[in-house]
């Protein structure tokens, strides 16, 4: 074999190597984390952790957070809920994710003010599951969000130490439903350089409890 021809057969048979990397850190993520969805009746009572999903210009839930909270509260009247944290955020002026989590679950959905608890800095998954394992001590817990964000959401939970499991919050059809579920595929590389590669951040601020 020439030197020409082995160049060629490495070249190619690294840009093989790659492809088959790259194609398979979302097929991985989604894999890992499907196997641990469950239904309402199947789970076991524990802490129920809430992503935060954006907020109307009026301050009020958007419609894909709306059936989080939901989801959450209804978790809560089949006894599952044993507590709840939400978060979002809340890093500019006049929004306050978390808190309006917080304040429709109590007013609209009657879920006890003592059995949530707040988490200001969830500002993107790796951030909630990392902050909620670190700051609150949570070493287990029942994921509530959309079924396009549930695996990447459980796989990266349980890959920062919190035995997770998830409940579909896809109560309703999205308008961006399929904008969602193409950005989740590259969010799912940056799922992987946050687990492995790149240090935390925004792990600062103390908490009143472990959950």
């Amino acid at each position: 074999m020439t030197s020409r021809k082995i160049f060629k057969w490495l070249f190619w048979s690294g840009a093989l190597a790659i492809l088959i990397f790259a194609l398979g850190i979302p097929g991985a993520i989604f894999v890992s984390g499907q196997s641990h969805v469950q239904t309402i009746e199947e789970i076991e009572p524990g802490t129920v952790l809430i992503f935060g999903a954006g907020l109307r210009s009026d301050g009020t839930p958007s419609d894909v957070l709306r059936d989080r909270l939901e989801t959450g509260a209804e978790l809560f009247s089949q006894g599952k809920a044993t507590h709840i944290l939400v978060s979002g955020d809340n890093r500019f002026e006049n929004y306050n994710e978390p808190q309006v989590m917080h304040d429709v679950l109590v007013t609209e959905y009657e879920v006890p003010e003592d059995l949530i608890f707040i988490d200001f800095a969830g500002r993107r998954t790796y951030d909630t599951c990392i902050r909620a394992k670190t700051l609150w001590g949570v070493d287990s817990a029942i994921l509530v969000t959309q079924s396009f964000h549930l695996p990447r959401a459980i796989w990266t939970c349980r890959r920062l130490g919190i035995e997770s499991i998830g409940i579909s919050a896809s109560l309703h059809g999205y308008m961006k439903d399929g904008v969602y579920r193409v950005r989740e595929i590259l969010a799912s590389y940056k799922a992987f350089l946050d687990v492995y590669v790149v240090e935390p951040e925004y792990l600062t601020g103390q908490v009143e409890t472990d959950l």
